[in-house]
């Protein structure tokens, strides 16, 4: 973990560590961890793990319209009070 300040004043070092040792660094401000630089095979892990469970979940919501009937564009606007 290392503070904003650290991370500005030594951001290339910080992605070294990232890069050439895999290590994930999280970000403070004010002691609260706010941001993480990791490498980007994890970004690509974690991106792909999103775009699996974001397929998941439309299979499932269109199989259930499928099963329910599915409703006009016109009818999501009116319940949705657009």
């Amino acid at each position: 973990m290392v503070s904003a300040v650290e991370f500005r004043q030594g951001a290339s070092a910080v992605l070294s560590r990232v890069e050439y040792g895999g290590e994930r660094v999280a970000v403070t401000r004010h002691g609260k961890p706010v941001a993480a630089v990791v490498p980007l095979e994890d970004l690509e892990a974690l991106e792909a793990l999103e775009d699996a469970l974001d397929l998941a979940e439309a299979k499932k919501v269109l199989a259930e319209a499928r099963k329910k009937g599915s409703l006009s564009w016109a009818q999501v606007k009116k319940e949705l009070g657009l």
